[in-house]
C-alpha cells in the first residue's frame, strides 16, 4: 500500500536550533506543521562510543512527495554530521487535518 501522508522525526542540539529548522520547514511549504518536543534524553552509539545527550524531538507533518526536499533543506543547516530525518507513514487520519496538510503545502 502507497501512503500520501507522513510523520518525520528530527533530533536537534537546542530548542534554538529545533525553532530554526521549524520555520524553515513551514515557510518552505515542506511541511505543514511542526511540534518541537520538551527535551528528550537520547543514547546512541557514535563514533565508537555510547553517547548520552539532551535533545529536542521536531515532529513534522507532511507528505511523501515533500521529504527529499525537505531532506536536502535541514541537512544545508542542521549541525549534526549525521543528524535523525526519518519518516514513518500516516496509515489513517482525519480527512478534514488530512486535506488541512494538503492545502497547506499546496499554497
Amino acid at each position: 500500500m502507497e501512503y500520501k501522508y507522513i510523520v518525520i522525526f528530527i533530533t536537534v542540539p537546542s530548542l534554538e536550533v529545533g525553532k530554526n529548522i521549524a520555520d524553515l520547514i513551514v515557510e518552505k511549504k515542506l511541511g505543514a506543521c511542526v511540534n518541537i518536543s520538551s527535551k528528550i534524553n537520547s543514547v546512541y552509539f557514535w563514533d565508537g562510543n555510547i553517547e548520552r545527550d539532551d535533545e529536542y524531538l521536531l515532529i513534522i507533518k507532511s507528505r511523501k512527495d515533500k521529504f527529499k526536499e525537505l531532506e536536502e533543506e535541514v541537512k544545508k543547516v542542521h549541525p549534526y554530521t549525521v543528524p535523525e530525518i526519518i519518516a514513518m507513514p500516516i496509515i489513517l487520519g482525519s480527512d478534514d487535518y488530512l486535506n488541512w496538510i494538503d492545502e497547506t503545502l499546496d499554497r
